[in-house]
């Protein structure tokens, strides 16, 4: 139990830090829940429930001021949980959520108590010019507010709770799980509602209508609906940098007859 509560801990602190290699999506459900049911030795189930949990959260992102739940740790626990109690994605869904956001009020109690001591310290070593411990600043401040602190409430929480969820899952009676189950249905259509609400304006408006229309009269999977798509915006994105490019040459063109029209040449002194 302990040496599974250090290998979750490691998993979310490998979530935390993607940005070490760039924006890498490390931090998605599906990666993050995939590693966790290779820990506890079902990958088929956690990449189950990684998919289920990117389809709820596909619209997490921050944005500006916006912080998302925290889908490291939910994603983590709840797949664990549901692993390790032989539980459904359902169980897994409807624990993954609450411990997301939970877990925000950690990290930003990490983010006003930690994080600014490091900022500082970082604004005074840029005021003396020293590069390299402005540097070492960001990097212990991003180890020590965010992935640390994250990675010891995952592991903690599954060497404690692990019992308590147990037991907690053990009195909840059939038809809530049967519920639960309904409404991890809904989910992906809520998670998809969130990420159109950023997306959806009245330029491309006409092809969420499209694809919707395909895949629901002509029985087209997500799939067929997806590869048409792309070839939909490659076509048009190649077409529209051809005829711009024909019509700035056109234009120069045109620019250069109307000089030349312009110029009496003989009239001209040189």
């Amino acid at each position: 139990m302990i040496f599974t509560s250090i290998i979750l801990a490691l998993i979310a602190m490998l979530g935390n830090g993607e940005y070490f290699l760039g924006s890498s999506m490390l931090s998605r459900p599906l990666v993050m829940c995939t590693l966790t049911g290779l820990a506890l030795g079902n990958v088929r189930q956690g990449i189950i429930i990684g998919a289920s949990l990117e389809l709820a959260f596909v619209g997490s992102f921050s944005i500006g001021a916006s912080i998302p739940p925290e889908i490291i740790s939910g994603s983590v626990l709840g797949t664990a949980f549901a692993i390790g109690q032989h539980n459904s994605t359902a169980v897994a869904l409807t624990l993954g959520i609450p411990i997301a956001s939970l877990v925000l009020i950690v990290k930003n109690l990490c983010f006003i108590f930690i994080l600014p001591y490091f900022v500082h310290k970082a604004d005074a070593y840029a005021a003396q010019g020293d590069g390299k411990k402005m540097g070492r600043m960001n990097l212990l401040g991003g180890f020590l507010a965010v992935n640390l602190p994250i990675g010891l409430v995952v592991g903690l929480s599954y060497l404690f709770g692990s019992s308590a969820v147990k037991a907690l899952l053990a009195v909840i009676p059939a038809f809530i799980i049967k519920g639960l189950q309904v409404a991890t249905g809904l989910l992906p259509a809520f998670g998809f509602a969130m990420l159109m609400k950023i997306m959806i304006n009245k330029n491309n408006a006409t092809f969420f209508i499209l694809g919707f229309a395909i895949a629901v009269y002509m029985k087209v999977p997500v799939t067929g609906v997806a590869i048409l798509g792309a070839c939909l915006a490659l076509i048009l994105t190649g077409y529209s940098s051809f005829h711009g490019k024909k019509v700035v040459t056109q234009t120069s063109n045109d620019d250069n007859a109307a000089a030349k029209e312009d110029i009496d040449y003989e009239d001209e002194e040189f």
